[in-house]
C-alpha cells in the first residue's frame, strides 16, 4: 500500500522514489470507491509519479497556500488502519532549490513532523485547508513537502510525454578544491572535476575530457552540483552554453550545446 493524492479528476500523484516499477495499479479512495490506474509517467527529479484513472469524482477544490514557519500543517497518507493524519507545524520555509536528480522544487519546506514511507504522497494542508503540496521523505529522514506549483509544473509532460525532459551534458561530475597554482587563472578555489564522460553525449561531441575542472557556466561560477543543475533545466534543451574550465595547467572556454537527458 502506497499513499498518494488525487490531484485533479482522473489523476493521482504519489511519491515516485515510493512507488514501485510497475505500470498498472489499482486506487482506492478514502470512500472505498476502488479503480483500475496506469502510469502515465515518472519524474525522479521532482519525485512525482502521475498516474491515470477512468471515471474518478472531482477531488474537492483546494486553493494552493503560501507556507509560513511555525505555521500548522496536516499531513494526511494511508497506512493498514485506512486513512492516517499528522499534525505538526512548518519548521522552515526556503527559496527554490535543485534535487540530487535535477529537478527544480519551487519551495523548499520542511515539517517538523513524522511521516512513515508509507505515508508519502499524501496531500499537506495547511490549519485554512489551503494546499501546500505532497509529502516526501528528504535526506536523513526529514520531512519535506512538494509544493502545489511543482507539482503543476510537471503534471502536464509527465501525462503526455511520460517524464519530464531536462537538460544534460553527459558528465559525471565531483566537486574538488582546483589546486592553489590554477586558482588565480582560474578565478576561484573551488569546482567541479570532470570524472567522465558519456559516450555520444553533447559533452563528448565538445571534446571535454576527464580531468578537466569546471569554474563556470556562462559567466556564473559553479561550485556545486545543484548550481549546475540551474542550467539543465527542460528550456535548456537544444540551447548552447559557454563552460570555463581548466585544462592541465591552463583556463580555456568550450561551448557546449545541451541535449535531453535520457530516460535512464
Amino acid at each position: 500500500m502506497r499513499s498518494g493524492t488525487l490531484w485533479r479528476k482522473d489523476v493521482v500523484v504519489a511519491s515516485e522514489q515510493r512507488y514501485p516499477d510497475v505500470a498498472d495499479a489499482r486506487v482506492i479512495l478514502a470512500d472505498g470507491t476502488a479503480f483500475t490506474a496506469r502510469v502515465a509517467g515518472r519524474d525522479p527529479g521532482t519525485n512525482v509519479v502521475a498516474l491515470l484513472l477512468d471515471g474518478s469524482p472531482d477531488p474537492a477544490p483546494l486553493s494552493a497556500s503560501e507556507p509560513q514557519p511555525g505555521a500548522l500543517a496536516l499531513a494526511f497518507g494511508a497506512d493498514e488502519g485506512g486513512i492516517s493524519a499528522r499534525l505538526g507545524v512548518v519548521h522552515s520555509v526556503g527559496p527554490a532549490w535543485h534535487s540530487r536528480a535535477g529537478g527544480r522544487i519551487d519551495r523548499r519546506i520542511t515539517l517538523d513532523i513524522t511521516v512513515t514511507p508509507r505515508e508519502e504522497g499524501g496531500p499537506v494542508l495547511d490549519a485554512g485547508g489551503g494546499l501546500l503540496g505532497i509529502s516526501t521523505l528528504g535526506p536523513r529522514g526529514r520531512v519535506l513537502v512538494i509544493p502545489a506549483s511543482t507539482v503543476e509544473a510537471v503534471l502536464e509532460p509527465l501525462i503526455s510525454k511520460g517524464r519530464v525532459e531536462r537538460g544534460w551534458h553527459g558528465l559525471a561530475l565531483q566537486p574538488v578544491l582546483v589546486p592553489e597554482a590554477l586558482q588565480t587563472k582560474a578565478g576561484q578555489s573551488r569546482g567541479l572535476m570532470i570524472m567522465r564522460v558519456a559516450k555520444d553525449s553533447p559533452a563528448a561531441r565538445a571534446n571535454l575530457h576527464a580531468g578537466d575542472i569546471l569554474v563556470a557556466i556562462a559567466d556564473e561560477s559553479v561550485t556545486s552540483l545543484a548550481m549546475l543543475a540551474r542550467h539543465l533545466e527542460p528550456d535548456s534543451v537544444g540551447k548552447p552554453l559557454e563552460l570555463r574550465l581548466v585544462r592541465a595547467d591552463k583556463p580555456l572556454s568550450i561551448q557546449v550545446t545541451v541535449g535531453i537527458r535520457p530516460a535512464s
